[in-house]
């Protein structure tokens, strides 16, 4: 039982007013990607709450939270806004026929997810290098930012220019408010979160002074909705009769879900790497998985729009104090009672706020190291740094991401592709040994073929692996071309220090190679210091 609750969490008060301030912060967030995707603000919000409340019970990184984000919802779009189409297009005329199809997608999305987890393919988030990371968190604090900056617009008569004159200095006054009391706050007390705190002075002055500005109310009808007034989320009983309408739409919609479920696992696995680096601990990418995926199958069925680890919010979260898994579902709950019994108080709450806590997100995210190493690290991972943070501002994070690892994947296959030696030497029995070093690959095979003189060498021939290892299948192929060469033209060949690996496939594919392989040999790369430490004793 201790285990469980220091599971749940790790101090309660900090999880739970964490929990809090995250929830005012998902909000706006949830709506603003409800209306990217074209969906009703309500549908952002169930999305977001059972996203969260799942993953911060059965996730694989406590303190992580997950909801709506704008990464699936310009995907979501264009799904919505075609079976939409469809929809009107029909004899019958049926309404919302985006968002059924959307939840019919999120169906697939979650078992695809599940089964990402089931195969463990968490643990490649590993795989990811160092100034891929560095280039998505770069791009990601841009991207956050720029997301912020519509919030210094306006939208009068269906016309959205940006603010000016007094609307702008107040707008700005409070964001830089927001800004400082999560600056200084920390230095004088630890106790509350400082995001809570500057939200919650920033909504007294403005309620209080009578200040008119933007605020989550008329954000949410500037958007085109009424309110955050409803009910519970409700199982979609008519979700499966949908199905029918699909029809011909049926490609467009698993290829549609393959996508969400790369874009979700990518984000959420992310986030969970980078959370882990703030709070040096380490999650379960497979676990999150699995999570990741019964929330988005939850979400299809009772009408969320379902969604992905959120990185603003979990460093929101993280460095609000919230480190157990009540923190996230504490936010989860809040934003549910926002629906239910609050939404005159926070549609009260002014976008300013929000946009300054942020802001503060921006400035804590961005790695402002890369600007200092820049110059000291190797020119190609300075290039994969600096175009995956582009690529994450141009197109989104899950291409800049798989586009940052092709690229170090290719960066680092070459390199090794030229490290390839071969060190030649006679032996008094007139054997020509050939000493290679590096590794034997795809990329290093043409390299490897041109270090042997077929024409000239002697009749006896000694390839040494000492300091190299065949690493695929590639390079088997290459040195088993390169032996039957040697045998065809009656020489004799020998193989030595080959990895155990090595030795059985080439043996697996014909018996006759174990007289070729040298096997009575001493190899120092298998001596032990403690022979000879019994030896001397």
């Amino acid at each position: 039982m201790t285990a469980l609750i220091r599971n749940l969490t790790q101090n309660p008060k900090n999880d739970i007013l964490s929990g809090i301030t995250v929830a005012l912060a998902l909000v706006p967030e949830a709506v603003a990607f409800a209306f990217v995707a074209g969906l009703d603000p309500l549908v952002g919000l169930y999305g977001a709450f059972i996203m969260g409340i799942i993953t911060a019970v059965f996730g694989g990184r406590p303190g992580m939270i997950s909801g709506a984000t704008g990464a699936m919802a310009v995907v979501m779009v264009h799904l919505v806004q075609e079976g939409n189409a469809v929809g009107q297009a029909l004899d019958t005329a049926i309404p919302n026929l985006g968002l059924q199809w959307l939840l019919i997608t999120l169906l697939i999305v979650g078992v695809i997810q599940i089964f990402g987890g089931i195969l463990r393919l968490g643990k490649f988030v590993r795989l990811i290098p160092h100034p891929v990371m560095m280039g998505f968190v770069n791009g990601l604090a841009i991207v956050i930012f720029l997301s912020q900056l519509g919030m210094f617009k306006r939208t009068t008569n269906g016309v959205t220019d940006w603010l000016s004159g007094s609307e702008l200095y107040i707008m700005l006054a409070l964001v830089g408010l927001t800004m400082a009391i999560m600056h200084f706050l920390p230095k004088l007390t630890t106790k509350v979160p400082s995001a809570l705190v500057a939200i919650v002075v920033v909504a007294a002055i403005t309620i209080l002074g009578g200040l008119e500005v933007s605020t989550v109310g008329s954000f949410i009808r500037d958007g085109g909705g009424t309110g955050l007034n409803g009910g519970l989320p409700s199982f979609q009983t008519q979700l499966f009769g949908m199905i029918e309408t699909v029809g011909p739409y049926w490609k467009m919609i698993v290829t549609t879900a393959f996508l969400l479920a790369a874009i979700g696992l990518i984000e959420s696995l992310m986030t969970l790497n980078l959370v882990d680096e703030l709070t040096d601990t380490r999650g379960s990418g497979n676990r999150e998985c699995v999570a990741q995926g019964v929330g988005n199958i939850l979400s299809g069925l009772f009408g969320g729009m379902g969604g992905c680890a959120m990185i603003g919010q979990s460093i929101i979260n993280v460095e609000s104090g919230g480190r157990g898994r009540l923190s996230g579902i504490v936010a989860s709950l809040m934003l549910l009672s926002f629906v239910l019994f609050g939404s005159s108080l926070i549609e009260q709450i002014p976008i300013a706020a929000l946009v300054g806590v942020m802001f503060m997100v921006v400035i804590g995210t961005f790695a402002w190291s890369s600007f200092r190493i820049i110059n000291k690290i190797p020119k190609a991972d300075a290039f994969v740094l600096i175009a995956v943070s582009l690529i994450t501002v141009w197109q989104d994070l899950a291409i800049a991401v798989i586009a940052g690892v092709i690229m170090s994947a290719l960066v680092f296959a070459w390199e090794n592709a030229t490290m390839i030696r071969a060190r030649k030497s006679i032996k008094a029995n007139g054997t020509k040994v050939y000493e290679i070093w590096g590794p034997l690959f795809f990329g290093s095979v043409q390299n490897f073929n041109s270090k042997f003189d077929l024409k000239f060498d002697p009749n006896k021939i000694e390839l040494d692996f000492m300091e190299s290892k065949v690493s695929d299948h590639s390079g088997l192929e290459a040195l088993r071309n390169l032996a039957n060469k040697y045998i065809d033209s009656g020489r004799e060949i020998k193989l030595v220090h080959l990895s155990p690996e090595c030795k059985k496939l080439l043996m697996k594919s014909n018996p006759k190679w174990k007289e070729y392989i040298e096997t009575n040999i001493d190899d120092p790369r298998y001596y032990v210091a403690t022979d000879t430490m019994d030896k001397e004793i």
